[in-house]
């Protein structure tokens, strides 16, 4: 499920970024790419403690990027 949902996330042409609302790393990037003149609906940023699965995105984003905390951004 976590991988699914994680999959279906990332697309082509489109700025996914994988964040946790309390790390301060992940505040950053969602300034500076909230600035950035990126058609809506391009950018989404994911909370990935709002699901009953974060440990298991986390897991996947891991196996994906090598590291499981955020940010984690697909571009």
């Amino acid at each position: 499920m976590a991988q699914e949902s994680v999959n279906c996330k990332i697309q082509a042409g489109k700025v996914v970024v994988f964040i946790e609302p309390t790390c301060p790393f992940c505040s950053r990037p969602q300034e500076i790419l909230s600035q950035l003149p990126i058609k809506q609906g391009l950018l989404e940023f994911v909370n990935i403690t709002a699901t009953s699965c974060t440990n298991e995105i986390q897991n996947y984003l891991e196996q994906l990027t090598g590291a499981r905390t955020g940010p984690r951004v697909f571009i």
